[in-house]
Parts: structure tokens; sequence; C-alpha cells
């Protein structure tokens, strides 16, 4: 008798991020609670946990209409994100190279007029 393992947390949250991709359509807990454990084996109790993490990270949109909330992801909307983030990291990349070109002229500056003194250990 072999146990079968569970998906650990972050194998069910790209999972569902599947459904969305594949399927680029609007869904309601109730319907993701069918679809998720059928399609992709991730476990109904596990749906609502899952699905709540992904709209805490901005990965899902969730709206309240009426007395429902719908939720949707499409592939599109994670492309710009991604992009956004590229953007974000080489502005950054782009701000510590200068500080470190800055930086190492100041030290060759200051080595200017500088001699090197030698210390002779007795």
């Amino acid at each position: 008798m072999s146990k079968k393992k569970g998906l650990s947390a972050e194998e069910k949250r790209a999972r569902m991020m599947e459904i969305f991709f594949e399927t680029k359509d609007v869904f309601q807990l109730k319907d993701m609670e069918k679809i998720a454990p059928k399609e992709k084996g991730i476990t109904a109790m596990s749906v609502k946990e899952i699905l709540q993490s992904l709209v805490d990270d901005g990965m899902v949109d969730c709206e309240r209409i009426g007395t429902s909330n719908y939720y949707w992801a499409f592939p599109s909307k994670a492309l710009h994100a991604r992009k956004r983030k590229l953007e974000v990291l080489e502005s950054q990349l782009s701000e510590g190279n200068q500080k470190r070109t800055n930086l190492q002229k100041s030290i060759e500056k200051a080595k200017i007029g500088r001699s090197e003194t030698v210390r002779q250990i007795k």
C-alpha cells in the first residue's frame, strides 16, 4: 500500500492558474470547487483557501457583484505584471550601476594627492 502524496500549496496555485489561463473565463467559487478537483486534482476543501491566496497576491482578480463573488485571471495580465516587474528591476539595476560608478570616481578623486604609507615592522 502506498500513500498518495497530496499536492503542495505551490502546485495547487499553479494548477489553479492553469484553469484560468486555459479557459479564459470568469468563475464563481462554487464553479471552481467543481472544476478544480475534476480537471486538476485539487481537493474541493482547499479550493477556497488557494483561490484567496491567489487573490491576496494579485494574481487573480475578484469582484463582488450582488451577492456573488466572481474570480478571473487572464494570461495578458500576468504578462503585463511581469513586464512591469522587469522594468522596475532594470531601473534599480541602472541606478545601482550609476551609484557604483559615482563611488568609484569618488575613490579615485580621494586617492589623488595621497601617498601610500608603508609601515615597517621591526
